[in-house]
C-alpha cells in the first residue's frame, strides 16, 4: 500500500500544525469516515500519542481522566452522525472541572443541514456548558479562508488554558480527500497568549512601533508609559483622531503613508504594537508581526500577521518592556520630517472636504474637541494634525453614519464648558438632524455641514462605486435627497432652533467665515455652517491628495525585486525584471 503522510485539506493541515506548535500531543481517537483526514494524518506523524476508543461517551471521560492526571490538554476526535451527541457527558465534566479537553468533531459542511441528509447533525449550536469555546474551521478555498480557520482554530486551542481553563470545540469539514501524499506538513501561524505572572517574550530587534485605534482617554501615567518605552526602544504611536494618545512620541502618518507612489523605509516595521479598538485610519503601516495587548485577551487580528496576545492593562505591558539607558527620537524625528515633506507639496487642492479641513485644522482654539462623520470626515481630517489640546472623536465603533450628531451633543452636554465642534456630510446630518433640536443643546456646539447633495463617498475615486459615474446618483450614493442642496432648508431649521447660522458656496466666502467659526469663546447661540461643495472636487481633492510624493523609479524596483527575492527567491528576482522591462 502507498505510503500514507498528511492529508491535502489546508483546514486540517492548519489545525494539525497548531496542536503541535501549541504542544498538544494526546489524542483520543473514535472510528468513522468523517474524521479520517485528521486521524490519518496524524497516526503516522511521530508527535502524536494516540488511543482509540470505540465508545465516544468513553472517550471523552478517557479524557478527563488523562487531563487531570497531566495537567495538559488532550484532544478527542469522531466522526459525523451521533457521534458527537455522546460527548457532551464527559464534556460537561471537563467544563465544570475546568479541564482542558478539545473536542474536535468532523462534518461535510453546513449547506448539507436540514435537507434529510443522513449523518448531517446540526451542530452550529452546542449546549453553553460544554466548551469555553466553540469554532468552526471549515475548506479553505482562498487566503481569507485560511485567515479564517487559523484564528479559530487558534481561538479554540487557547481557550483550553485561559481564565482558569476548560474544554473547547472545533467542528471540522471535510470533503473526505484521499490524497495524503503531503510529505511535508505546511506551517500554520500560530497564536500564543500571555499574561503578566507569564514570562514574557522578547522584543524583536528592528523598527518598533505603537498603534493606536480609537481608545479611551489615557491618563498621565499611562501616557508616560508608552512614552517612556518609546524613548527606550526609539519607537513611535502611530495615531488618528481617535486615538485619544497626546504623548512625545505620537505621529499621525496618514497623509505620507496615504501616498500610493510612495514608498519608505518609515512604514516597514519588524514589530507593531496593537492597542485600541476599531480604527478610522485606513493608511497603515506594513509589519512582520503584531503584538496585540489589551486585557479582554481576544485574538483581534487586524494586521493579518497577529502572533502573540497580552492579556493584561496596557500600563503594565510597556512598564514590563522599558528598558534603561539611552533614549533616542531618530524614528520620531524622521516620521515628522517626512510628514512635513508631504504637507508641502499640498498645495492647489479644489474646495471640499479636505480643503475645509486644511483650513481649520489648525484653527482650532485650546481644549475644544472635534467630532467627525464616517467616513469622508474623518478621512479628510486625519490627513492633518490638530493643534495640541484639541481632542478628537469619531463613532468608528459601528462605523455607521447614524448617531455622529447625537453624539457630538451628548459630549456637548456633559462638557458645557468646552467648545464642541461637529464636521458632518449632508446624509450623515440628515439621518441625525432631530437631536439639534433638544432642548437641552447648548451655547458650546458648532456644526458644520458639508453639503455636497449626495453621499459623496460612493462617487469619490478609488471607491468601488465610483465606476458608475453619474449612474451612481439615482441609488447608490442617495443624491437629491434632503433639499437637494437646497440653500434655505437648513437655515430655516437651524435659525429656527436658535442657532446662529452661515453658509458658503466657495473657498472664499468659507474663509471669510472660519474666524467666526473658531472664535474661542462660548457664543450666545450655538453656531451652523453648512458650505457647499460638489463630489467631482471632493473625488479630484481625493486623488491628488494620494499622489503628492512619489519613490524614485529605481529605489522603488529595487524594492520590488528584493521583496520578491524573499518570497519565492532568485526566480523572484527574474520575473520582476521581465516585468519591469529592464
Amino acid at each position: 500500500m502507498k505510503q500514507k503522510y498528511y492529508t491535502n485539506e489546508r483546514n486540517i493541515q492548519i489545525v494539525i500544525s497548531l496542536l503541535k506548535q501549541h504542544g498538544i500531543k494526546r489524542v483520543i481517537a473514535s472510528p468513522g469516515t468523517t474524521n479520517m483526514t485528521f486521524i490519518g494524518s496524524i497516526q503516522n506523524d511521530p508527535w502524536f500519542e494516540i488511543w482509540s476508543s470505540v465508545d465516544e461517551r468513553s472517550a471523552a471521560y478517557i479524557a478527563c481522566g488523562m487531563a487531570a492526571e497531566t495537567g495538559e490538554p488532550v484532544v478527542i476526535s469522531c466522526t459525523g452522525a451521533t457521534a458527537s451527541r455522546n460527548y457532551y457527558p464527559g464534556m460537561t465534566e471537563a467544563y465544570y472541572r475546568k479541564l482542558p479537553v478539545l473536542a474536535i468533531t468532523s462534518h461535510r459542511g453546513d449547506y448539507q443541514i436540514g435537507h434529510l441528509i443522513d449523518q448531517q447533525i446540526d451542530r452550529r449550536q452546542i449546549a453553553k456548558d460544554v466548551a469555553l469555546e466553540s469554532v468552526v474551521v471549515p475548506l479553505v478555498k482562498d487566503a481569507n479562508d485560511e485567515k479564517y480557520c487559523t484564528i479559530e482554530a487558534n481561538k479554540a486551542i487557547l481557550a483550553l488554558t485561559q481564565n482558569g481553563g476548560g474544554p473547547a470545540h472545533i467542528n471540522m469539514f471535510t470533503t473526505y480527500s484521499q490524497d495524503f501524499s503531503v510529505k511535508e506538513l505546511p506551517p500554520a501561524r500560530a497564536i500564543f497568549r500571555h499574561t503578566l505572572s507569564d514570562s514574557l517574550p522578547a522584543l524583536p530587534s528592528g523598527r518598533i512601533g505603537v498603534f493606536i485605534s480609537s481608545h479611551r482617554d489615557f491618563t498621565k501615567e499611562e501616557t508616560a508609559a508608552i512614552d517612556n518605552f518609546c524613548a527606550s526602544h526609539d519607537a513611535v504611536v502611530f495615531c488618528d483622531h481617535t486615538s485619544s494618545f497626546y504623548g512625545k512620541y505620537a505621529v499621525h502618518m496618514s497623509l505620507p503613508f496615504a501616498q500610493r507612489d510612495l514608498d519608505t523605509e518609515l512604514k516597514h516595521l519588524d514589530l507593531l504594537i496593537h492597542i485600541g479598538e476599531v480604527s478610522g485610519d485606513g493608511y497603515k503601516e506594513y509589519q512582520k508581526r503584531v503584538w496585540r495587548v489589551s486585557e479582554d485577551g481576544a485574538l483581534r487580528d487586524s494586521f493579518n500577521c497577529l502572533s502573540d496576545v497580552f492579556m493584561m492593562p496596557e500600563k503594565s505591558f510597556f512598564e514590563r518592556y522599558t528598558a534603561e539607558g539611552e533614549r533616542k527620537e531618530n524614528y520620531l524625528n524622521e516620521c515628522l520630517a517626512l510628514y512635513q515633506e508631504v504637507y508641502s507639496k499640498l498645495t492647489n487642492i479644489p474646495f471640499g472636504n479636505i480643503r475645509i479641513a486644511q483650513h481649520l485644522s489648525q484653527r482650532l482654539p485650546i481644549n475644544s474637541e472635534i467630532h467627525f462623520g464616517i467616513f469622508n470626515s474623518l478621512r479628510s481630517w486625519n490627513f492633518f494634525q490638530l493643534p495640541e489640546g484639541v481632542k478628537g472623536q469619531c463613532n468608528v465603533g459601528g462605523f455607521g453614519i447614524d448617531g455622529a450628531v447625537s453624539t457630538m451633543v451628548g459630549a456637548s452636554l456633559a462638557n458645557p464648558n468646552r467648545i464642541v465642534f461637529g464636521v458632518f456630510g449632508d446624509l450623515a446630518f440628515f439621518y441625525d438632524m432631530n437631536v439639534i433640536g433638544n432642548r437641552h443643546v447648548g451655547n458650546n456646539l458648532r456644526i458644520l455641514l458639508v453639503n455636497n447633495g449626495k453621499g459623496a463617498e460612493f462617487r469619490l475615486y478609488g471607491h468601488p462605486c465610483s465606476i458608475f459615474g453619474q449612474e451612481a446618483d439615482a441609488y447608490l450614493d442617495a443624491a437629491g435627497h434632503f433639499g437637494n442642496q437646497s440653500a434655505k432648508l437648513v437655515r430655516h431649521y437651524a435659525e429656527d432652533l436658535g442657532y446662529e447660522y452661515r453658509s458658503a458656496s466657495n473657498e472664499a466666502e468659507f474663509e471669510s467665515l472660519v474666524t467666526w467659526f473658531t472664535t474661542p469663546n462660548i457664543t450666545e447661540k450655538p453656531l451652523f455652517l453648512e458650505v457647499f461643495t460638489e463630489s467631482e472636487n471632493e473625488s479630484v481633492a481625493l486623488e491628488k491628495v494620494l499622489h503628492l510624493a512619489s519613490t524614485p523609479t529605481g529605489v522603488f524596483k529595487n524594492r520590488i525585486k528584493a521583496t520578491m527575492t524573499n518570497i519565492i527567491g532568485e526566480k523572484g528576482k527574474a520575473v520582476v525584471k521581465k516585468l519591469l522591462r529592464e
